[in-house]
């Protein structure tokens, strides 16, 4: 039974999610036989200022402000 997390920030519409779901789960099923039915995809949303990259939270990078 795979299990896959994909965390990412909030932006993805509904069809976006489902088409990464899809193609994850489409994936495992081509490359390791994994049934599609026992494969779970779970997306969680991490809020930017939650999330830190190149030593600040996500939002301040993405507005510039590295301070």
């Amino acid at each position: 039974m795979p299990y896959v997390n994909v965390r990412i920030t909030p932006a993805a519409t509904r069809e976006q999610k489902a088409q990464i779901i899809a193609e994850i789960t489409d994936t495992l099923s081509r490359v390791l036989g994994k049934r599609p039915d026992q494969t779970h995809i779970v997306i969680d949303e991490v809020d930017e200022q939650n999330w830190g990259f190149a030593g600040v939270p996500t939002d301040m990078y993405r507005a510039g402000t590295r301070e």
